[in-house]
């Protein structure tokens, strides 16, 4: 970490940075800054077009969790929960998320925090630039893990006082009834996840969405999956939509497969309020292709860069800026390791000896007599 930075931060030691910019984490560091920052990090540095941001490290996570003093409490109001006592669950979640988003950073955290955000402001050229606040968990976006999701994410965010107030939320969320009850299922301790928080520059999305290095219906590697549908990424992300969907070959990037869907709900800003706002979609909008087939072809294309780089079949999200020219403004939001079928096709190369290749994979089911698509 940059000395300049750890000072800015006030952490006191160049080990234990409080907060840091995207850029100067890798994928290695999910313990500083959980596994989406980390993974924006790499993505930075291996050239990807990332919307740049700055995080609030697991150290100032242990920090506000210290000065809150709710790190010693939490362990005694969780004992005794079973994961499937779903109203325990929610009156202890309840309890806990509202002691913790009633305490305040400390001071020198928060102005910290504030020069970070003026600092990215400026970069951005945009006053209180808004942006996405995100957790990110670490023991979220794993290979063999499914806590991706379970934590909250913040759109369309200005000025410091609101930045505080959602990386508050963002901290507990790690406590929903929901993750609570999912870590008690996996046994994964709970003083054994730690959150970083994410202050991202919000892309202006005129289309948002998902792809896949893989068909996620078929686990297809010779494919790439788009999902999109206008505005924020939120509508696709979160299911609210049946999204436009494309298979796109991964060799030739030429496109095999388009369903244009009936796409009710966009999320955007609103132009008074500043905030992210979910509307109807216009009529005659409904059914329109939501992405055209050249941003189509460059979005695979940088799947294809994404997968090269972390060497596995990968699951990202994306956006096209509207604020900026064509051929510079599609941007890649967070990627993390698939795992559905990364982790079937590990169990079924174990079974069929272990394949290390693509050949031995293809000759190795054949003997076992499976179809090879």
């Amino acid at each position: 970490m940059a000395t300049n930075l750890n000072t800015a931060a006030g952490a006191g030691s160049s080990a234990a940075p409080e907060l840091c910019w995207f850029e100067e984490v890798r994928k290695e560091d999910v313990a500083l800054v959980g596994g989406k920052c980390s993974s924006l990090g790499e993505l930075i540095n291996a050239g990807v077009r990332v919307p740049p941001g700055f995080a609030l490290t697991t150290h100032g996570y242990s920090r506000f969790m210290r000065d809150a003093g709710v790190g010693g409490e939490i362990p005694g109001m969780l004992a005794g929960v079973v994961h499937d006592d779903l109203e325990q669950l929610e009156l202890v979640s309840r309890n806990i998320r509202e002691m913790i988003e009633q305490h305040p950073f400390a001071w020198e955290l928060e102005d910290a925090v504030a020069e970070y955000y003026r600092r990215l402001s400026v970069r951005c050229m945009v006053p209180a630039v808004p942006v996405a606040v995100r957790s990110s968990a670490t023991a979220e976006d794993l290979p063999g893990a499914s806590f991706a999701g379970q934590q909250d994410t913040y759109l369309w965010i200005r000025g410091v006082d609101d930045l505080l107030h959602h990386a508050r939320r963002c901290i507990s969320s790690l406590f929903t009834a929901r993750a609570i009850s999912y870590r008690m299922k996996m046994g994964f301790p709970h003083e054994e996840v730690k959150l970083s928080v994410g202050f991202q520059k919000m892309a202006n999305s005129y289309t948002a969405g998902v792809m896949f290095t893989c068909n996620p219906a078929n686990g297809d590697r010779s494919v790439i999956a788009i999902d999109a549908n206008f505005g924020f990424g939120e509508s696709v992300v979160s299911g609210e939509v049946t999204p436009d969907h494309f298979i796109v070959n991964k060799v030739t990037l030429d496109i095999l497969e388009r369903t244009i869907c009936n796409k009710e709900i966009t999320y955007t800003v609103d132009a008074k309020t500043q905030k992210s706002v979910k509307i109807e979609t216009p009529f005659e909008r409904q059914n329109v292709q939501s992405i055209i087939d050249e941003e189509i072809v460059e979005l695979a294309r940088m799947g294809k860069a994404i997968e090269k780089h972390y060497g596995r079949q990968m699951d990202i999200e994306w956006a096209v800026d509207k604020d900026l020219p064509a051929g510079g403004n599609i941007f890649i939001l967070q990627a993390r390791p698939e795992t559905v079928w990364s982790e079937k096709r590990e169990k079924e190369a174990a079974v069929a000896g272990k394949a290390s290749s693509a050949m031995d994979f293809i000759l190795s089911s054949l003997l076992t007599g499976k179809k090879v698509s």
